[in-house]
């Protein structure tokens, strides 16, 4: 019922908002994104990174138009607070190969983001958010991290064990062939039937990079959501992120997957982006 009132609260006074599709150069190429603002003078804003094979409106929501990331932006513009959300290199309409991904090269997509944001004039960048889903997530441990810029991070079930997670995911003779590859793509064939190719510094990410390390360098406000029923990111990362960050912080769980029941509505997702606005609104003042 408390979250229920809460999100009807926060839905309760919407203000109107632009979207305009923009491109942020960086010294490896071009990121292309999707900046939203809400009516009025320049807003806080919460700069969104999508998950791993995804791209910028991220996961379509049943019964509805809009995708997980879409929504959300749409749902912070309404409470006064801007947002980025952009598409890695090689992902969604930003160019390259998806092949050549790594998690430092979209680490370095997301600096580039965060310092675009800091001298945009649409935007006060002085109040700003990072917010990662999935592998998404694992970039912006790192992007806050390495900045400690951010006035606070939102990770929505984010990789914290990488091996654990994409060795379930993909399978651990993938990993294991993906580190032998040489400079060949790998072809590879997702759980729910997506076809994409890898290439070895993907692979070497996964057994090197140390999201909770990364976290540990940020001193800032934290706030986690995970499911219970998350078969992709077991629950335990959040306990493993809690654990890793010195300083504020607050966590929300519910009865949800990895993607926050999508397939079959809006209803679990929106309580939980009530609760990330709830968080975020007074740390953004």
């Amino acid at each position: 019922m408390r979250a229920a009132l809460a999100l009807a609260a926060l839905l309760a006074s919407p203000a109107l908002a632009a979207e305009e599709t923009v491109t942020i150069d960086t010294p490896l190429g071009p990121v292309i994104g999707t900046l939203e603002t809400p009516e009025g003078a320049p807003a806080p804003v919460v700069l969104m990174f999508h998950g791993f094979s995804g791209s910028r409106d991220e996961l379509p929501v049943a019964n509805t138009d809009e995708g997980v990331f879409s929504r959300t932006a749409r749902m912070l513009a309404e409470q006064g607070i801007a947002s980025l959300r952009i598409d890695f290199r090689g992902s969604g309409e930003s160019p390259g190969a998806f092949a050549d991904t790594t998690f430092e090269g979209q680490v370095a997509d997301g600096l580039a983001a965060l310092d675009w944001l800091e001298t945009n004039a649409a935007v006060d960048g002085q109040r700003l958010a990072v917010l990662g889903w999935s592998q998404g997530g694992l970039v912006a441990t790192a992007v806050a991290g390495r900045s400690d810029k951010p006035d606070a991070l939102v990770l929505w079930a984010a990789v914290a064990n990488p091996e654990e997670t994409f060795g379930g995911l993909l399978g651990p003779d993938t990993i294991t062939k993906g580190l032998e590859a040489g400079d060949a793509a790998l072809p590879i064939t997702l759980p729910w039937g997506a076809n994409i190719e890898l290439k070895r510094g993907f692979f070497e990410g996964v057994t090197t990079f140390d999201p909770p390390a990364e976290l540990a360098s940020y001193a800032g406000p934290l706030f986690i959501a995970h499911g219970s029923k998350d078969t992709t990111v077991l629950p335990t990362a959040m306990d493993t992120f809690l654990a890793a960050h010195e300083g504020e912080e607050a966590s929300w769980t519910a009865e949800m997957d990895h993607v926050f029941n999508a397939f079959t509505g809006p209803e679990t997702l929106d309580q939980m982006v009530g609760e990330t606005i709830g968080f975020l609104k007074p740390r953004l003042q």
